[in-house]
C-alpha cells in the first residue's frame, strides 16, 4: 500500500523509511533508523527527482505508481549516484520505456561503473543552469561537486522555488509521520542527528559546501528538499547559519567537549573533577563522553558544536590509547579546524601520550594547544591536581576571551 505526503500541489514525497537499518554506510549507528527522500513532479510532462534504498524498492514503486495514476514517467533526475539513492534506476527503465534519465557527464561515468543497463538513447546529458521544462515547472540545475561526492548536482525547480538539495540538508533519523521541519521539535528532536550528519558525511568539504551556499546565495528558496530526513519549510535561515558554521569549522557554542579514555577509571576520575570545577565557574553546556564506548561520529558531531576541546588518555604501549588515536585520526580527516585543545596524559611509568596527541593536532590546521598539560602518573594526587585547576584556569580564561 501507498504511503505519500504532498509537498505541494504538483510535487509529492514518494520515499519511505528504514528503521531496520543499524549502520548507514556500514559505519554509522542510526538507532532511530534513516528515511530515503524522493519527489514526484506532476506537470504537462513528469518528473521523479532520485530514487531510494533497495531496502525499501516495494514502498517507493507503489509510491509512484499511486501518485502517476496511470500516467508515464517522462524524466528521472539523477542529483546523486550513491547507492542509497539509485538503487532503482534499473527498475524504473524497465517499468516506463520511453524514460528519459537526466544527469552529468560525471553523473553517467558513475552509473556505467555500478550497473550494466543498457542507456542506449536513454539519457539527457547536463551541464551547469541547463534547464528543463515541464509546463508551468522548469528544473535548472546546479553543479555543486564534492558535496560530499564529485558528481554531486542540485535542482533547483523555479515555479515553486523548491530546491532539491542531494545529500546537503540532510539528517540521519527515519520521519515518524510528519514530513516538515515545523511539524517537528527540531532543535530537540533533530538537531544532534543533522549535526552528526553532516560533520560526518559532508564534514570533510567545508569549502566546497560554501562554494555551493555562494551559488545559491542570489537565488529565492522557499523550501528544501533533501534526500535525508525532513523536508524544510520554515526554518531556512536557522538552517543555513549552521551550515555556514559547519562549513567554515566555525564552532557553534563556547563550551567544552571532554574525550577521555580510562583504563581503571584514575583519568576518568581526574575527568570528572575537571568538569565539576568548570561548571561551579558557569561553563554551560559541557560534554564528556567515553572515547572506548562513544562512537566516533558521536563525537566528531561534538567537535563540531564545541569551540574547547579537552582530549584525556592514559599512555598504552608508548603511544595514545587507541580509542583516543582513532578520533584524531577522524578529526584530521574530516579537516576539522579552528579550535583549541587542552591535553592530559597518564601513564604509570613513562606518559608520553600528550606530546604524541599534540604532534598530531599540530598537523591540523588552527589548533590551538593550551597550557598547562596535565601530567598524571597512576592517578591524581596533589601536584596533579595543581595542574588542573591551571588547566581549569586557562580554559575558563580562553572561553571568555572571545
Amino acid at each position: 500500500m501507498y504511503c505519500t505526503r504532498a509537498v505541494s500541489d504538483a510535487v509529492t514525497w514518494v520515499g519511505g523509511n528504514d528503521r531496520r537499518l543499524s549502520l548507514f554506510e556500514n559505519l554509522f549507528p542510526i538507532p532511530r533508523g534513516v528515511t530515503y527522500n524522493s519527489y514526484l513532479i506532476l506537470d504537462e510532462k513528469t518528473a521523479l527527482i532520485d530514487t531510494v534504498d533497495a531496502s525499501i524498492s516495494r514502498q517507493f514503486l507503489e509510491n509512484i505508481m499511486h501518485t502517476l495514476a496511470g500516467r508515464h514517467l517522462d524524466y528521472l533526475v539523477v542529483n546523486h549516484m550513491e547507492p542509497d539513492h539509485c538503487a532503482n534506476i534499473e527498475e524504473l527503465l524497465l517499468r516506463f520505456p520511453e524514460l528519459k534519465v537526466v544527469g552529468n557527464a560525471k553523473t553517467f561515468t558513475l552509473m556505467r561503473q555500478f550497473y550494466d543497463f543498457d542507456l542506449e538513447g536513454r539519457i539527457i546529458t547536463v551541464v551547469e543552469n541547463d534547464t528543463l521544462s515541464l509546463g508551468a515547472h522548469t528544473l535548472r540545475f546546479v553543479f555543486t561537486p564534492m558535496v560530499h561526492w564529485p558528481e554531486v548536482m542540485m535542482t533547483y525547480e523555479e515555479h515553486e522555488h523548491i530546491l532539491f538539495s542531494a545529500d546537503a540538508f540532510g539528517s540521519f533519523g527515519a520521519l515518524n509521520g510528519h514530513l516538515f521541519d515545523d511539524e517537528i521539535d527540531f532543535e530537540c528532536g533533530w538537531m544532534a542527528d543533522t549535526r552528526r550528519y553532516y560533520g560526518n558525511i559532508v564534514g570533510k568539504y567545508g569549502p566546497q559546501v560554501q562554494a555551493a551556499l555562494n551559488k545559491l546565495s542570489g537565488v529565492e528558496i522557499r523550501m528544501v528538499c533533501p534526500l535525508h530526513g525532513p523536508v524544510w519549510r520554515s526554518g531556512l535561515d536557522r538552517l543555513l547559519d549552521k551550515y555556514r558554521h559547519w562549513s567554515t569549522y566555525t564552532p557553534e557554542e563556547r563550551s567544552v567537549a571532554v574525550f577521555y579514555g580510562s583504563m581503571y577509571g584514575d583519568t576518568e576520575n581526574a575527568v570528572n573533577i575537571l568538569t565539576s570545577r568548570l561548571a561551579e565557574a558557569g561553563v554551560k553546556n559541557i560534554a564528556v563522553y567515553d572515547v572506548s564506548s562513544t562512537h566516533v561520529s558521536t563525537m566528531i558531531a561534538e567537535v563540531f558544536r564545541c569551540s574547547h576541546l579537552v582530549l584525556a588518555a592514559p599512555t598504552y604501549n608508548n603511544g595514545v590509547y587507541p580509542a583516543m588515536l582513532n578520533l584524531l585520526h577522524d578529526m584530521k580527516a574530516l579537516n576539522l579546524q579552528n579550535r583549541t585543545v587542552a591535553l592530559m596524559e597518564n601513564g604509570s611509568w613513562a606518559p608520553s601520550c600528550a606530546r604524541q596527541m599534540r604532534a598530531l593536532l599540530e598537523e591540523m590546521k588552527s589548533m590551538e594547544i593550551l597550557e598547562p598539560v596535565v601530567t598524571l602518573k597512576s592517578a591524581l594526587k596533589d601536584d596533579s591536581l595543581a595542574q588542573l585547576d591551571a588547566l581549569r584556569d586557562a580554559l575558563i580564561a580562553s572561553l571568555m576571551a572571545e
